[in-house]
This record gives C-alpha cells, sequence and structure tokens, in this order.
C-alpha cells in the first residue's frame, strides 16, 4: 500500500505523507498536480511518501473506508498527512477520529458535489460529507480562487484555504496544422463534466465550415459516458470529422497541441483546468465556458468564454473563431502573452512547501 516518491536524505526535517486514491499515475489534472508537487516536494529536501486509497472514492465502499481509517492510524503522531479531495470529502468519520492527532491537510481541487451528472440526492449527500471532513482538517489548499471562494458555502474561512495554482512547463509555441481545414484539440477526459455532447451538438450546427476536432481523453473514467458520446458523433453525421486519440502519453500530447490551431474545452466546471494553461502555454488561442476557475486562467484576451451547456453561444464563439482570422490571432496573441505569466512547476512545489510548513 505504501509507495515512497523520490525520498531524500532521512536526516531532513521536513516530511509528508500523500493520500491519494487510485493509480497515482492515471492522467487526470488532479493525479497530475499530486505527482508534479509530490516531486517537487522531494526535490527540496523534503520527504515525500505515498499512501494509496482504493479506487472506489469519492463513492467508497465500506472496506475502502475502513482501509482508509487504518492508514491514517498507522501515521506517527504530528505527521502531515495530504489528503486528495477526491477521497477526503467521502470520509469524514475517519479524518475525524484522527484530527487531533495528526496534522490533516485537505487537497481540494474542486468541491465532489459539483461534479456534473448527479441528481440531487447524490449532491446533497456530498455536499454534507464533505462540509463535515472539511471542518476535521488544519488547512485547506486548492488550486484556484474560485475554488476557495467555493468552500466558503461549505464553511471554511479564507485564513484556513490557502490557493496552490498548477505550475506549467515550458513548450514551444504551437505550429499549427497547416492545412485548409482549422483543427481544434480537445484534451480532456470522457465524462459528463468535461462537455463533449454539447461541443458536439455544436459543431453539428457548423457543418458548412472547414474544421476538425481532435479528442485526447482516455474511456476508461466513465466507459459509458465515453459510448454515448462515440454514438453521438455517429448519429451527428461527424465521424469524418471528430479523431478520438485516446489517452495519450507526454510526448504524443505534445506533437497534439503542436499541430492544433485552437484550443476548445466546453467543460461545466474546473477547479483551474490545467489543460488550459497547457494550451496557453503554446500559445493557443481558446474557446472554453465561464464555468468554475475558467475565467481566473484564461485570460479575457486569450479566449473566448462561454456559459456552461449554452449550445447556442458555443455555436456562436465557433463560429467567430472560424470565420475571424483577426480574431484568431488577437486570441493568440493574448495566449502568448499569457504563457509568460505562467508559474513553473519548481515555484509551484515551492509556494504548496510553504504552506505545509505554516502548518501547526
Amino acid at each position: 500500500m505504501n509507495q515512497g516518491v523520490a525520498l531524500s536524505s532521512p536526516s531532513l526535517a521536513h516530511k509528508a505523507y500523500f493520500l491519494i486514491p487510485g493509480d497515482p499515475d492515471r492522467r487526470t489534472g488532479g493525479t497530475i498536480y499530486d505527482r508534479r508537487i509530490m516531486a517537487g516536494l522531494a526535490a527540496l529536501g523534503w520527504l515525500v511518501a505515498l499512501q494509496r486509497l482504493d479506487a472506489s472514492f469519492p463513492a467508497p465502499t465500506s472496506a475502502a473506508l475502513t482501509e482508509a481509517h487504518e492508514a491514517l492510524a498507522t501515521l506517527p503522531d504530528q505527521s502531515l498527512a495530504v489528503i486528495d479531495g477526491l477521497a477526503l470529502g467521502a470520509m469524514p468519520e475517519a479524518a475525524a477520529a484522527h484530527c487531533d492527532r495528526l496534522r490533516l491537510i485537505g487537497l481540494v481541487h474542486h468541491p465532489l458535489a459539483l461534479e456534473t451528472g448527479l441528481d440531487e440526492a447524490q449532491r446533497e449527500w456530498l455536499y454534507v460529507s464533505e462540509r463535515e471532513a472539511l471542518r476535521q482538517v488544519r488547512q485547506v489548499i486548492v488550486t484556484s480562487p474560485s475554488t476557495a471562494r467555493a468552500l466558503t458555502d461549505y464553511g471554511v474561512p479564507p485564513e484556513r484555504c490557502a490557493v496552490a495554482s498548477p505550475g506549467v512547463d515550458p513548450a514551444p509555441l504551437a505550429t499549427g496544422s497547416g492545412g485548409r481545414e482549422l483543427t481544434w484539440l480537445c484534451a480532456a477526459t470522457l465524462t459528463p463534466r468535461k462537455g463533449h455532447a454539447v461541443l458536439f451538438r455544436a459543431l453539428a450546427r457548423l457543418k458548412d465550415r472547414s474544421w476538425r476536432l481532435r479528442c485526447a481523453g482516455g474511456d476508461m473514467h466513465d466507459p459509458a459516458t465515453a459510448a454515448r458520446l462515440r454514438m453521438l458523433v455517429d448519429e451527428l453525421g461527424l465521424s469524418d470529422r471528430v479523431e478520438w486519440l485516446g489517452e495519450l502519453e507526454t510526448v504524443a500530447l505534445e506533437a497534439a497541441y503542436q499541430q492544433a490551431d485552437g484550443f476548445v474545452l466546453p467543460s461545466f466546471h474546473e477547479g483551474y483546468g490545467m489543460v488550459l494553461a497547457e494550451a496557453l502555454a503554446r500559445g493557443l488561442p481558446i474557446i472554453s465556458t465561464t464555468a468554475g476557475a475558467i475565467p481566473d486562467t484564461v485570460p479575457a484576451d486569450a479566449g473566448l468564454l462561454v456559459p456552461p451547456g449554452d449550445e447556442a453561444a458555443l455555436v456562436e464563439a465557433l463560429a467567430r473563431f472560424l470565420d475571424e482570422p483577426q480574431l484568431r490571432e488577437r486570441l493568440a496573441a493574448g495566449a502568448r502573452a499569457a504563457r509568460e505569466t505562467l508559474p513553473d512547476w519548481p515555484a509551484a512545489s515551492v509556494h504548496f512547501a510553504r504552506i505545509l510548513e505554516a502548518v501547526t
């Protein structure tokens, strides 16, 4: 269960345990953030230990909850224990049992109740559970000011909530598709929250334009949604326009960014939107939504943002992007300016370390 991550000299004073559900090598924004911060802390001389929790979170089995309780019980007194919000929000009892003995930190990428596709009963249960869990931790770390604001509704005061935004790796400017068809890239897991269905229906109304969409994202997070999305593309007559790239490793994903003319992400919510920062780092103009932290991540002069789920507004934004070369160039110039302000991962890790050092 325990897995060391780039452990440094045992004589160093700082040590942090990270409790993360499921496979820590998954290519999701949350797990990538967790991995990069752990690696960054280790590079700063911290002792970093990874404790894997069951993959059933945030809907844990009883065995998963028992295992989480036991995982916390094995940690020495006063340990710094950073619990990923995907698990923390569903384990308030385990957190309460250890909150006096351990220095618990909640790492919240976005509130669980804001996931798309939940019914009201599920949403209310997750809200109550996460609110109670967050009461047990000494510090909450979030990835954007937007999420910090959202957590005030969970009883988390600003002084107990620190923002530690993700970093981004330096990247060359995208060269573009070089073809007559304008090529969009959408890099997102195939889940309801990412809004693919809205995007496909919007694009179906623009068949008279010359465009191509490349979708990078894995099927395994939600196979049923992935299957429905593939069927929808077929039903809309877009099979020759939409390319399914699957979950890409680093080199292949970089190539996809390089070959894009623009980036599109029609999410219903984002706690930060790391792929948006990655698109900015390559100077790509963006079409996205006003959901969650996206307006914090994408400057107004680098993208067109529309209300989440608003198909008509998305059609209009996509059409303008296709029809107005000067608009595309203005947005690309805004993206190139934004890339100069993006923090890198070493800086993000230093900031994270300072937050941990202040937890008493």
